[in-house]
């Protein structure tokens, strides 16, 4: 007999990781935590944050510890300091600050003597070293400590090139300034420079820290920027809340609130949980959680989403969700989830940034033996060399698709658009057909009279009286509908009396001394009732029709319909106008379907599938060669969501149908599936902009540093800009939809 081990408890821990500078220090934290026995770990560096599967038995302090040891320090999530990343940037200011200031005079004053002779006074060349101490062993303080923990690592990363760069050059330059020759020398990009200046590399040194302090410091500010947009999810969530308990109101912390508590929102006030309104009128804002521009109006009985401002009247609302179980705490995990998450492209980043330093240092030294062999001078050999360090730092390579996808989940999370993980955002790159659900997708999901139509000698009021009065025993969503479109035409219903429901027919009843049926027209033949024409072609139509009699005379039939959404149609014209097939998919008859499908404008219409069939029609689909994208909400369209390449579910859908896809569209506005499959395709572009330029800039400036056409001072300047211009880049995602949104 085979006895297997029992399977090990797993739990998930997040740490904050401090002191990381690039993509390298990423990738060597990543490496040491997996080293641990049954550890699965995944550094983030745009987001300083550890996500690590571990075994339930291993303390998170052994975590923290293999970090620090590793030359980094590291907190569990929410335990540390909230101001640490401030400090950074300020720290990085002030560094920034004081090599600007010494770096200009510096450069001026070297470059000129150099440059005119006439100009020099005794003890230029002591005068030009004392300005650039400061800079090149305070300001590039941050470079040359985590190049002494990297050596204590035996590792390397983007900041020892960095580091060797700046003190490579000023060891040259002080070198040169107490026992430099008297021959004329020769500065590329500058040209021939008179005796005693072919080695002056002190503003190559300042000017290098001060670029690179400079795109370290904007792209700090920038990353706090893009995560900001997923802190602004938390910051719209209420801190407190008034409590109704025993007939008064009292102020408490979000956290004592419960299921079931009554609460009270004044106008202006956001609502603290997710709830019904128990009582109460008013309009609220909810732009800020779905994305949609219309206040809403809401009154007894109606859904109210925590973090959605109340606008006008007093509301009294019963709490259903609270703490991390509301729409608004669960759309801020989602968006984190996905900001930890690492896409297919970045990992593949990851490896190339971790033998990419030590190739670089190789192709340095390989660059000045080459130089020197060559018979070329050694300044000569000395510049291309620092160059080649300077140049290649791939800081712009580790932020392409961090700063990406977090600005991109950032703002889809604002539009009411949660993509799970980057995944969703890679499946939507080939998405050629788009798959909607029709009930509760296309359509609202709930039943609603369309059509009052009273036989001779009724009217309208009379035929809702009579069929409102008998469908109010009943709990049938056809009778719902029935008693909505009553209430909304008369001031109140007479009761009902001797009420029976009769199964799979209708209902009947006494209502003010009349006998009633209200039911199908199987109903009427049973009792010998004449159905109208007109009744038999609002069912071929694929609605549901109703006949109401009176005393066995026909009153009149009522028209039902699953209302198709407002949006639907326009939604559909856009996913059109991005190329793309659309295809309506329905349990529901041919009929039903094509008049669903007509009136949005779809053509492929695949009806009669049941629920166990849906999932199987999105595998044809796909063996036919389409990327398949598949908008649900019920339950029975989770493994349809899931076998997808991209799933995508209605918020107010099933927890199955949101569990199951890889984005959750809050926005109950259809057009949001367009504008999701627009938002990852933006993103997905601006992640390979970002890596081509990253790529090509690096593939391309190494040469020509090493073939000395870059002068250093040149290569530290474009080496930061290609920091920034990535992180702008992304940034750009920030800005999506809103001229649209002007132009609605």
């Amino acid at each position: 007999m085979t006895v297997s081990a029992p399977e090990t408890a797993v739990r998930t821990v997040e740490l904050t990781v401090s002191g990381m500078t690039c993509a390298a220090c990423s990738a060597r934290v990543e490496r040491t935590l997996n080293k641990l026995d049954g550890v699965r770990a995944s550094v983030n560096y745009a987001t300083e944050r550890a996500t690590v599967q571990v075994p339930e038995a291993l303390a998170a302090d052994v975590l923290i510890e293999r970090v620090r040891k590793s030359g980094y320090t590291a907190a569990i999530r929410g335990e540390e300091d909230p101001d640490i990343g401030f400090a950074r940037v300020r720290d990085l200011r002030r560094r920034l600050v004081v090599a600007a200031l010494l770096a200009i005079p510096l450069g001026n004053l070297s470059i000129t003597l150099a440059l005119v002779p006439r100009l020099r006074f005794p003890g230029w060349e002591p005068l030009c070293l004392a300005l650039a101490v400061p800079v090149v062993f305070w300001s590039a303080l941050p470079f040359h400590r985590a190049t002494l923990r990297n050596l204590r690592h035996r590792s390397s990363s983007m900041d020892t090139l960095v580091s060797l760069g700046v003190l490579s050059s000023f060891a040259w330059s002080a070198w040169s300034a107490f026992a430099g020759g008297t021959e004329p020398g020769y500065w590329i990009g500058f040209g021939p420079t008179a005796a005693g200046a072919d080695a002056i590399y002190l503003d190559v040194a300042a000017g290098v820290t001060t670029f690179l302090l400079a795109g370290r410091y904007f792209e700090s500010r920038s990353r706090r920027s893009a995560a900001g947009l997923l802190a602004a999810l938390d910051a719209l969530a209420a801190k407190d809340v008034r409590v109704l308990r025993d007939g008064a109101e009292r102020m408490v912390p979000i956290g004592e609130l419960a299921v079931g508590d009554l609460f009270v929102v004044k106008p202006g006030e956001s609502i603290a949980a997710d709830g019904a309104v128990h009582n109460g009128l008013s309009t609220v804002d909810v732009s800020a959680v779905t994305g949609e521009p219309v206040p809403a109006e809401v009154a007894t009985g109606d859904r109210v989403i925590g973090a959605s401002v109340n606008r006008d009247g007093r509301l009294v609302v019963r709490a259903t969700a609270v703490g991390a179980h509301t729409q608004l705490a669960q759309m801020t995990a989602l968006a984190e989830r996905a900001q930890a998450r690492k896409a297919a492209v970045q990992r593949l980043v990851d490896r190339i940034c971790a033998v990419f330093v030590p190739a670089v240092l190789g192709v340095a030294v390989l660059t000045l033996a080459v130089w020197l062999l060559g018979g070329a001078p050694a300044r000569e050999g000395f510049a291309a060399a620092v160059a080649v360090l300077i140049i290649a730092c791939p800081c712009a390579l580790g932020l392409a698709t961090p700063t990406a996808l977090m600005a991109g989940v950032g703002r889809g999370a604002q539009l009411g658009i949660l993509i799970k993980g980057p995944d969703a955002l890679e499946a939507s790159r080939t998405v050629d057909t788009v798959v909607l659900d029709k009930t509760g997708t296309v359509t609202t999901g709930k039943m609603t009279v369309t059509a009052c139509r009273p036989a001779d000698g009724f009217t309208t009021p009379e035929l809702l009286r009579f069929a409102g009065a008998v469908e109010a025993g009943s709990e049938h969503a056809i009778a719902a509908a029935v008693v909505t479109a009553a209430r909304a035409e008369l001031p109140a219903l007479p009761p009902v009396e001797r009420f029976g429901a009769l199964p799979g027919l209708g209902a009947k009843g006494e209502v003010e001394g009349h006998e009633v049926l209200v039911g199908n027209a199987r109903l009427s033949a049973d009792h010998e009732i004449a159905v109208p024409d007109d009744f038999t072609a609002a069912e071929r139509d694929g609605a549901t029709a109703i006949l109401v009699a009176v005393d066995g005379r026909v009153a009149g039939h009522l028209v039902i319909r699953d209302v198709v959404k407002p949006s639907a149609r326009a939604a559909v014209d856009a996913l059109h106008a991005l190329g793309l097939r659309t295809v309506l998919l329905t349990g529901d008859n041919e009929a039903a379907a094509r008049v669903v499908a007509d009136e949005i404008g779809v053509s492929d219409v695949r009806a009669g599938v049941l629920p166990a069939e849906k999932a199987a029609v999105i595998e044809e689909l796909r063996a036919g060669g389409a990327r398949v994208a598949m908008v649900g909400d019920g339950i029975n369209d989770g493994p349809a969501l899931a076998t997808a390449d991209l799933g995508m579910a209605m918020a107010q859908g099933s927890d199955i149908a949101v569990r199951s896809a890889d984005m959750v569209l809050v926005r109950e506005d259809l057009r949001v599936v367009p504008d999701a499959i627009r938002l990852a395709d933006r993103t997905l572009r601006i992640i390979r902009g970002n890596l081509v330029w990253a790529f090509g800039y690096n593939v391309a400036a190494i040469p020509l540093a090493a073939l000395g056409l870059l002068n250093p001072l040149i290569a530290g300047a474009a080496m930061s800009l290609s920091s920034v211009l990535v992180v702008s880049n992304s940034l750009r995602l920030k800005d999506f939809g809103r001229a649209d949104r002007r132009a609605a």
